[in-house]
């Protein structure tokens, strides 16, 4: 195994001081264990194969997530694991991963597990005989996600793995300068509550506001904001959270319908679009409790547009920002910044069309 598989190594004989009350005097080493980063055992009844665990999705509030919150150093940086999410202090910045196969586990119960040698994969069937297929290193992270059809031919939508081996969050981020924008400030960041679904519709299908030079990984588009900005974007400001919650209630899930609509329009004129819902809180509260709570917002969000409105689940993925990029510049309580944000990234992930390829 590599010595650097990214940020969530730490010093066994301090897994072994931090757990040592759930896992008795075990001495032996992390090899012979089976251990997970974190503290997690391979062995463990509550594992699943990718470096969460199985109760890390049954979590109900967010004083569940902080009772179960654990915090370490790695090399003077603080690594904290939470249920189904890992956060990542260095310097003065965080960032956060979270498991890519929560999500689907969550919205088909009967969703496949399998071992392919240090790798998982997850398997969910969808109606006419289609299945999607969702491949994680042992560490958690997303390395591909495809969509197989009934005649056996298989589509990447994300494949986090031609940059090579997996690295570190830190050494993911991107910074470009910021794009010159030419159009309308109320064309680039569109309000859903103000507009029409033909104005969202045209922000979540339109080509980068800048030149895009490479292929860049999925990664490397969560973690570097001057590379996210050069895709318009729609502020989903009809729907607001319980304070410390990321619930949809039904009534706000309905107001989901006008931008659910403009997706599946998208993916229906190309299967392979890929969608980036991103969630922001206001600056009340801690940068960690902030950063885990907008990320759960923002898969709470993509399960309602899956559940309740039909959007494939493969052609979504989220990610948490908490704090960061205030709309509203203000230290106090702000419902403009307790929001959700969809844009379209398939222009950085995919630079050419990718080929439909036969089945493995």
């Amino acid at each position: 195994m590599p010595e650097d598989r990214g940020v969530d190594r730490r010093d066994p004989r301090d897994q072994d001081r931090r757990d040592g009350d759930r896992r008795g005097v075990d001495r032996r080493g992390p090899d012979d264990r089976g251990d997970l980063p974190g503290g997690y055992r391979r062995d463990a009844p509550d594992y699943v194969p990718g470096g969460f665990r199985r109760g890390d999705i049954d979590v109900r509030s967010y004083e569940d997530v902080r009772r179960a919150r654990r915090e370490f150093n790695e090399n003077g940086r603080v690594i904290i694991r939470e249920p189904g999410r890992v956060i990542v202090r260095d310097d003065d910045r965080y960032f956060l991963r979270h498991d890519e196969t929560e999500r689907f586990r969550l919205l088909d119960r009967d969703a496949r597990i399998e071992r392919r040698g240090r790798d998982t994969v997850t398997i969910i069937d969808r109606p006419g005989g289609i299945q999607v297929f969702t491949v994680v290193d042992e560490d958690g992270r997303l390395l591909r996600r495809t969509r197989r059809g009934p005649d056996g031919r298989e589509v990447v939508l994300i494949d986090n793995s031609y940059a090579g081996p997996p690295r570190s969050i830190e050494q993911d981020v991107v910074v470009l300068p910021p794009p010159d924008i030419r159009i309308p400030r109320e064309r680039y960041v569109v309000e859903a509550e103000q507009a029409d679904e033909g104005a969202i519709y045209e922000a979540l299908t339109a080509p980068p506001v800048a030149p895009v030079e490479r292929r860049y990984t999925l990664d490397q588009v969560r973690y570097s904001p001057t590379l996210r900005a050069r895709m318009r974007s729609v502020d989903i400001d009809t729907i607001t959270f319980d304070t410390g919650s990321w619930q949809v209630t039904p009534d706000q899930a309905r107001r989901l319908a006008t931008i659910a609509a403009a997706i599946n329009q998208a993916i229906r004129n190309n299967p392979q679009e890929v969608f980036l819902i991103e969630g922001y809180t206001d600056a009340v509260g801690s940068d960690v409790d902030n950063l885990s709570l907008s990320d759960r917002r923002a898969q709470s969000v993509a399960e309602v547009l899956t559940r309740d409105f039909k959007v494939p689940p493969e052609n979504l993925t989220t990610q948490g920002y908490g704090e960061q990029s205030l709309k509203v510049n203000t230290q106090g309580p702000s419902r403009e910044n307790r929001r959700v944000t969809v844009r379209r990234i398939t222009p950085l992930i995919q630079q050419q069309p990718s080929q439909a390829q036969p089945p493995r």
